[in-house]
């Protein structure tokens, strides 16, 4: 392909000039369903990587799969999932159960699904099974493999976004990725952020964060920071947008502060290229493995 022409390119921002303005599409790209987050990224954009980063158990992958269901199921482009962790029918269950608002944690407790809660899982499944979603689970897949597998899916199916979950469990099989960590993280970074501008899509890509969060004292404990992204420089570098998230409740010394915090959670916007950064309140529902906009409702109540 010849490089495209500067007065094309002028011809093409000055076109989205245009729709802003029109407002016809007030996000350029594809939203998350998270309406703040929406707003200060302008929907994720072709091309882009976005990393949200967190310390282990504080919904990475539950945000990451609300915003799968949103882009997927809700708007109906095709997707695609690399799964490192989970296995194909964990992510399916969530989906499923997420989506029809049903805490699978009650069957355990003895509950007795109502009718209403079997049809809206049975109306779940069917909309699950008809949405162009392809889910990859190859445990510890390279970076190359992964590269080869989402362009034919490109190509086949068209896919418009592509998440994976999570970059310290990939593998870059090259000479110099053998002999140092950082080197090799560094590639699966670059060979990602250019997978998402070859395929010109945005690519969502899942990170943890080193034990930092937790060596913080007083209201600071918890509270993550871009710097504490694993063998970070590059992740930092190469990607357009870094989302830190966390919830207050993990980090509670007691059951009264567990009690006033839970379902609060943060998604700190570190790093936006195209945009504003700053803060953006969620609430996590933990029975239903579920992100939604704002903070809790009692507060707004």
């Amino acid at each position: 392909t010849q490089a495209a022409t500067l007065k094309q390119t002028v011809e093409e921002v000055m076109r989205n000039f245009q729709m802003l303005l029109s407002k016809e599409k007030v996000s350029l790209g594809l939203s998350t369903g998270f309406e703040v987050l929406d707003r200060k990224s302008g929907g994720l954009k072709a091309g882009e990587m976005f990393v949200v980063a967190a310390r282990p158990s504080m919904g990475k992958t539950s945000l990451m799969m609300n915003i799968v269901e949103n882009i997927c199921l809700d708007q109906g482009k095709p997707c695609m999932v690399f799964s490192c962790e989970m296995s194909a029918f964990q992510l399916v269950q969530r989906l499923v159960f997420s989506r029809s608002k049903f805490a699978m944690s009650q069957l355990s407790r003895g509950y007795t699904p109502t009718k209403g809660d079997l049809q809206r899982i049975q109306r779940a499944a069917v909309e699950t099974s008809a949405a162009k979603l392809f889910i990859d689970d190859t445990p510890g897949i390279s970076i190359n493999e992964l590269r080869a597998k989402a362009r034919r899916k490109k190509r086949d199916e068209d896919i418009q976004f592509i998440a994976i979950d999570y970059l310290q469990l990939m593998k870059s099989r090259t000479k110099q990725a053998e002999s140092s960590r950082e080197r090799e993280i560094a590639e699966i970074s670059a060979g990602i952020k250019g997978l998402a501008k070859e395929l010109g899509i945005p690519i969502c890509i899942l990170a943890q964060l080193n034990r930092g969060p937790e060596s913080r004292a007083g209201k600071s404990l918890g509270v993550p920071r871009m710097s504490d992204l694993r063998e970070s420089g590059s992740i930092e570098q190469d990607a357009d947008m870094v989302g830190l998230l966390y919830r207050t409740a993990y980090y509670a010394e007691n059951d009264e502060e567990r009690e006033a915090e839970a379902g609060k959670a943060e998604l700190v916007l570190a790093k936006n290229r195209n945009g504003e950064t700053g803060s953006i309140p969620l609430t996590f529902i933990a029975d239903l493995m579920r992100f939604e906009t704002g903070p809790p409702a009692r507060e707004a109540e």
